[in-house]
This record gives C-alpha cells, structure tokens and sequence, in this order.
C-alpha cells in the first residue's frame, strides 16, 4: 500500500495543479478578450512629462511597451498550448472511443507488409541474373564492420539524421510524475495498481524500460548482452539513414543493402505512442501491442512521454544523465518519486563507477590492433588516429598494471601485488595518458559504434575454427577463442562472488563494452573519485577500478531542476546518510528538506522485537570479527537455534553477516551433531549463492512449511539459513507462516579492511561535518550495518494481520547509537532481554497467543 498511497497522493496534486492552471489561464484569455473589445488607441505622453521615467530608468513609455509585449506574448503561448492540449485530447478521446481506427491500422500495416514482400521477392529474382564476383560479394559483406567516415570533433554536430528527426518530434512536456523504482518486475507491480486505482481510467501513463526489455526484434534480442542489443539498435536505425546511399549503383558494382529494423516505422510508432496514452498498460502489455502493431515498443514508450502525466521508469534510467538524456526525460519543474531508495546511495555510486581486468584490457588490444591491420586501408585518418589513442591507452592501462599487451595477460606473474589508490590526476599522469583528451575519445567511442563494429569483426574471425592470433609472440597458445576461453575459465574460481545472469553475458560481448565505461569514469572530478589498482597474481587477474566517492554530483542536476523530489521506502532508517551524502553535498537548502515518517498497520501485540545479550548458558553474545569464530559462541547460537524450534511454529528466517561465516557455522553445527537436532523440528534450507536456484529453495521451504502444518507430527516447519545482503534479505515477503521468526546473528559491518570503504570513510572524515563529536566514517559503518539490519528484518512483517517475533543475537543492539538507528515501529515495541530465560518466556507467551488464535 506505500507505494500506492505515494501515487495517489501525487495523482490527487497533478489533478488540482491542471486544473487550477487551466482555471488561471481561462481568466487570463478572458481578460485579455475583453481587454481587445475596450481597448482605445492611448492618448499622448503627458504634457510636461515627455521624458519621464520608469523605476529601472527607462521611460515610462519603454516600460509599458515591455510589459504590454511580455502580456501579448505569454497570452499567445497560452492560446497554443490550449490548442495543442485540444488537438491531443481530441486524437486520444478518437481513439478511445472510435476501435474502427485501429482495425484500420491493422489492415494498412497488413497490406504494406504484403508490397515489401513483394518488391523484396522482385529484387530477389531479378539478382539472380547478375553476374556478381563470389569474392567481391564476400568483401561486400564487412561492409557493416567498416567504421563510418568522423567528420567532427563537435559533440552538437548532427552526424545521422536521426537527431533532425528526433528534433521533429519533440512536444512540449506537460507537468508529470516520474515515478522510480528498482527492478522491472516492481514497475509492472506498481502499474497493475493503479490499473485498479481511481486514476487508472483518466491517467495518461507510460512504462519505460531497457532495450532488453521492449525490443521485439528476435533477430536483436538473440544478443542477449545490454551492451550489445544498444549498440545492434543504434547501428539498425543509422543504416536507415544511410540506406540511400548503399543502394547506389557504381559501374556493375551493387553494394549488400545493410540490415534495418522493421519495426523503427515513425508512423506505426506515432499509433503506438496513442494507444500507450489512451489505456494504462504494463511493460508486457506494451511489449505485446508492439508486436501486434509492428512498432518498437522502446521508441514509441519514449515518444509518449511529453503528453504522458506518469512516467515510470527504473531508478538506473533517471539516475544516469546520458541515459536521462537519450530517453528523452525532462525534469525542469517536474515531480520525481524515487520508491525502494533504501540503496540509493549505492545504486549511484555503482552506476558511476567502472571496472576492467588486465584480460579484458589485453583482450581488446588485440582485437583493436587486427581490426585496424585488416581494414587499414579502408578506414579515414580520423578512425585511424581515434583507434591508434585508444591502443595507446590500453597499453598504459596495461602497463599500470605492471604487465605488456603483447604477451598473454595469464601468463605474465605480477611483481608487486596488492591494491593501490591514486587520485584520477595522479593516475592520468602516471599512466602518461593526461595528453589525450578522454572527452573526445569518449564521444568518438559513443559516436562511431566501434564495440559493435568490433564485436562483428570479432563474430565474424573469432569462432572455434579462426585462425587470426592473439599476438604474433603467442602463435603457439592457439587462436582468440583460446584466449577468450582462458578469460573465462580464469573467472569461474572457487570462492568468486556469485555472478548474474547480465554479467555472464557480457562476458561473451566485446571487452571494449567495458573499458568504454571506465574512460567515461575517468572523466569525473579528481576529488570525486579514486582509482584503484588492485593487482593479484598475475596481469589477467589484476584490475583497475574507479570508485565514485561522491554520489551527489551527479544526484544534484536531479535535484536541482525538479519540482519535487521524494526519496521514499519501507525501511529507510537511518535517513542522515541521504539528508548529508545526497542532498547536503549537492547544495540543497535545509528548509527545503522535509522528512516524514509513519507507523506500522500492525497492533502492538502482532511484533515481538527482542535484543538478547546472552545465551541459555550465559556466554555473552558479541559477534565481531575477532570472537565470531570461537567455538563455543557458535555452540551458544546453535543452543539459541534448537530453543527457539521448539516453540516457534511454521518458518523461522536466520541471517548471517556473509555466506562464508554461515558456511562455517553449518559446518560446525554439522561435526557437533547439533544440525541434526535442529532437524528433528525443522527442516534446515540454506540460501543459495547462484541467483538460478533461489526460486527452487523458496519454493521447497514454502512447501515444507505448509506440509507440516497441515499433517502435524513432531516436525513444524522449515529452518532458512540466510545472509544479509544476500538474495533473500530484499524483495522476498516471508509474510504469515513463512516467517513467524526472524533471527539476526551479530551485526553485519562492512569490511573494514577493504580499501573502497577505507578510502570512502577517509573522504568523509574530510568533507563531511561531525555531528555530535563522532567521525562521519564511524557514522557511516553504523549506518551501513543498520540498513542492512532493518533490510533484513522487514521481510517478515508484510500485511496488516500478520505477526512475527524478531530477534537481534548482539548485546551491542543495545546501545544507544545502535539502537535509535532501528525502525520507530519496531523501536519502541523492541525488549532488550540479558538473559535468556526472559527471553524464553516472551516467545512461550506469544506461542500460546498463536495456538489460542488457531
């Protein structure tokens, strides 16, 4: 119901804000008519007063004319944007009432379908008469692999017409609401909602998303990889523009027509942007219309959104200027709604920052350096010098890492191991790359498509049976696939974190993709960012790395331009991390920063929140670094664990602060037979780290559960070993018997030893004030810790009349900077217990409330 409860509320603004706007503007024209109808032609200047003057200094006759003209010329703005608005209306009020328009459509589409078979299947028979050099024909085919001629440096030159069609296009924005969340499933969630809302039938929406989401060209979405489906896209539509001239005809030469989307038709797109406007409708309800109308569902979402009054989007899109910027979004005196924000701070410094390992970097100089060496002759002096700054700059990377491009990165030992910070200058100058112009190189890169184009060359001489070589010192090691088969093999080590299913498939894209996003990184302020050499055995397994240290550069454009901004979540605590990291240092007023926070639905008596201090046989329960390890404190938990089992009916939900120190504890648990005690009550389930197989372990401890309530017996549910942070401590709903009890083992810091949080917590004791005496990096750790907590814990309250114990395994819960740190509904029901016995009896009383409810 929060996010809900946000849109309707917003919804409810935008309705009173139009129509008082449309009010003011009524009486505004009506003025001005009668105004015209008793207007006389003014009298002369006043005699005596010929140079009289205005309160600038003007004449008083200047100043009116000015201020006459200003009236005249907002009064016509006016009277076009009523138009305009009418004209738009009318077009939607006949779609939504007349559906013979869209039949109509249909059988256009339909027919012209049929005339661009044809005229393809005449082309065809009438080819098949000319005589064209097999060979030729083949050298034609790289045709789409050769870069096109860089005319300018200029980022504003038009270089395709798609920027003049786009011009062409473009409507004026309507005041909106952009309303943000994490994931595409989330969005289609949301938009489901307000379907069934009151707003849902008088609400222009539209969806916008990825291209791997709404493209609806099989032969596009076959790529798989983000980065490759982009730049397929983009290469698509530039071919369009250019298909003109591939079609000429030199002597008996005929070029290969380059390939060009179906579905990039301006027309179907305007049609689709209409039905997208008439009737609310998910991602996959506009993936399915895009079908159905042979129009891009991508571009049609993106042309709805100047009339459109909700736009919903992922956070990821809003966030990241130049996607911001190609989508088309206008934030000028918009609202923006940014739902789920608990990791908001997180998800701007991940969007911002970049990573590139010595094979990847090795890898595509090598693919660089063949694809200049083949088509040398081909390419213009511009492409050459561009392609000749980026080797040189792969070399130096390379170099940083205390390796050489031309041997195998896995087998090049690295002398000097471990990880080193540099300020971005200090690694510009070291590198010996602060010569080159990484703001031209980037727009090069951008503008020319040349990962694509790799990438083609690379599909195309890269299969199992290729012959081009990695280098000429490396003949012996086997051809590319060999080398791109080392890369991955070196990166499936035992211990790695788990990787998703996007990052396995960029695996397979151009390793260019990647370095393009460090170089853009490295165009950041030298005191906004660090880079990091992290240099590990040998150059393959090394890596550079940027990490954004302040994420409000680039939240403060969001900031500065909206109407409104709402950061909004279920479990936001502690919120000074946003009020300082975010808005302090992108220079938002004070005043202008309102916090609101509201109870829980649920009574009092639904949650028992408990902080114990110590076990059933005493031993302190303090979980860090240094004592989590010992023996008997994983005897105690386990001793807490068994306890618990036995009164705690249906599925009880464990966090651990890593999966390495819940491995180890199961491991323990299992050598000490304590594991199979834990059994004889609950079935024991552990969350598993390939994102693949969480659905699978969800689905089997929710049958357990249900099994056991419904058959009885000694066994009562299901045990779920968890982790924070993992994939089951945000976005799963542990609601009613899935989680009766949650259990938090220690307090989940981050690792202090890690030189991204040292370095972040150095630029905070720098930057950012001491409240209260206390070193913002010591805030910060806290901070971190009790978000990942309250994460945590939230999955099991989920609706009004569900209940639930929550206990927190940790006397230091008990301190104060800690514990104003938790959520208010939970805080002032929360008990802090030092012995286990009290804590016991707690539990039994809500058992017995639980079977008096049954």
């Amino acid at each position: 119901g929060k996010s809900l409860s946000l849109i309707c509320g917003a919804l409810s603004w935008l309705r009173d804000f139009e129509e008082k706007k449309q009010r003011e503007e009524a009486q505004l024209l009506a003025l001005e008519d009668r105004g015209q109808e008793g207007k006389k032609e003014p009298a002369s200047d006043e005699p005596g007063r010929p140079d009289s003057k205005g309160g600038a200094g003007e004449p008083d006759w200047v100043t009116a004319f000015v201020q006459k003209k200003e009236e005249r010329d907002m009064v016509d703005r006016l009277k076009e944007e009523q138009m305009r608005r009418k004209k738009r209306d009318d077009r939607l009020e006949k779609i939504r009432q007349n559906v013979q328009l869209k039949y109509a459509a249909k059988r256009k589409r339909s027919e012209e379908e049929e005339t661009k078979r044809l005229l393809q299947l005449s082309k065809e028979v009438l080819s098949e008469g000319i005589g064209v050099d097999v060979l030729e024909q083949l050298d034609h085919n790289e045709e789409e692999l050769i870069l096109a001629e860089y005319e300018s440096d200029d980022e504003k030159k038009v270089v395709s017409g798609l920027e003049e069609d786009d011009d062409d296009l473009e409507e004026e924005h309507v005041t909106k609401i952009y309303y943000c969340s994490r994931t595409h499933s989330q969005l289609s969630q949301f938009v489901r909602e307000v379907q069934k809302s009151p707003f849902g039938k008088d609400t222009r929406l539209v969806s916008l998303g990825s291209r791997q989401n709404l493209c609806v060209n099989e032969e596009v979405r076959r790529l798989g990889a983000l980065q490759l489906i982009n730049d397929r896209c983009m290469e698509m539509q530039k071919n369009k523009h250019e298909k003109k001239s591939d079609e000429e005809i030199e002597g008996k030469k005929r070029r290969v027509s380059r390939t060009v989307c179906p579905f990039y038709s301006y027309e179907q797109m305007q049609f689709l942007r209409d039905e997208v406007l008439v009737e609310v409708k998910d991602i996959e309800q506009l993936v399915a219309l895009g079908r159905e109308t042979k129009a891009c569902p991508y571009y049609g979402s993106r042309y709805a959104i100047p009339a459109a009054q909700l736009v919903v989007l992922p956070y990821q899109m809003l966030l990241h200027e130049p996607t911001r910027r190609a989508a088309g979004i206008k934030l000028k005196n918009q609202i923006v709604i940014i739902d789920e924000a608990h990791n908001l701070i997180d998800t701007i410094t991940c969007i911002h920052s970049a990573e590139v390992s010595g094979s990847q970097l090795c890898c595509a100089h090598s693919q660089l350096l063949q694809y200049m060496e083949r088509y040398r002759k081909r390419l213009k002096a511009k492409n050459l010098m561009y392609i000749k700054q980026i080797l040189y700059l792969l070399e130096r990377f390379v170099a940083m890492l205390g390796g050489n491009v031309n041997q195998n990165p896995s087998c090049q030992a690295v002398s000097q191991t471990g990880t080193v910070l540099k300020s971005i200058n200090d690694f510009l100058f070291q590198s010996q790359i602060d010569n080159i112009n990484l703001f031209k190189v980037q727009r090069y890169c951008e503008k020319s498509l040349i990962s694509r184009k790799l990438f083609g060359f690379v599909e195309r001489y890269g299969g199992p049976a290729t012959a081009v070589k990695t280098n000429k010192e490396n003949q012996k090691l086997g051809g590319l696939q060999n080398f791109l088969l080392t890369l991955q093999q070196g990166s499936d080590k035992e211990g790695d974190p788990p990787m998703e299913a996007e990052n396995d498939q960029l695996r397979t894209a151009s390793p260019l993709m990647q370095i393009e996003g460090f170089l853009s990184a490295l165009t950041n302020a030298n005191q906004d960012g660090r880079v990091i050499l992290n240099r590990q055995g040998t150059v393959g397994q090394s890596s550079l790395k940027f990490l954004l240290l302040n994420p409000a550069v680039h939240f403060a454009k969001v900031v500065e331009e909206c109407r409104a901004v709402i950061i909004a979540g279920g479990t936001m605590q502690p919120v000074a991390d946003f009020r300082e990291q975010l808005l302090s240092c992108a220079g938002v007023d004070p005043a202008r920063v309102v916090e609101f926070s509201c109870g829980h639905v649920i009574p009092p008596e639904n949650i028992l929140p408990i902080i114990l201090c110590s076990g059933p046989s005493n031993q302190q329960l303090e979980f860090t670094y240094q004592t989590r390890d010992l023996p008997q404190l994983m005897d105690e938990m386990g001793r807490i664990l068994c306890n618990l089992c036995n009164v705690v009916p249906g599925g009880v939900v464990c966090f651990f602060p890593s999966y390495e120190y819940e491995k180890q504890v199961y491991a323990h648990w299992e050598k000490t037979g304590l594991l199979t005690r834990l059994a004889t009550k609950k079935k024991v389930f552990q969350e598993p780290k390939k994102a693949n197989q969480v659905e699978q372990v969800l689905v089997e401890y929710a049958k357990c559960i249900k099994r056991c309530s419904q058959a009885g017996g000694q066994m009562t549910g299901a045990l779920l070993l968890s982790v924070v942070g993992g994939k089951m401590s945000e976005g799963i709903n542990f609601s009613d018997d899935l989680g009766r009890c949650v259990i938090m083992v220690g307090m989940p810091y981050p690792n202090i030893k890690s030189p991204e949080l040292q370095e972040k917590m150095t630029w905070l004791d720098k930057t950012m004030p001491r409240p209260a005496g206390q070193a913002p990096s010591r805030v910060l750790t806290e901070n971190l810790c009790m978000k990942a907590v309250n994460q945590s814990i939230g999955r099991a309250i989920r609706h009004q009349k569900d209940f639930a114990s929550i206990l927190l395994l940790d006397h230091r819960y008990a301190r104060p900077a800690i514990f104003n740190k938790l959520p208010e509904w939970i805080r002032e029901r929360t008990q802090v217990k030092p012995a286990f016995g009290a804590a016991f009896a707690e539990l039994r009383k809500v058992r017995t409330c639980i079977l008096c409810m049954a």
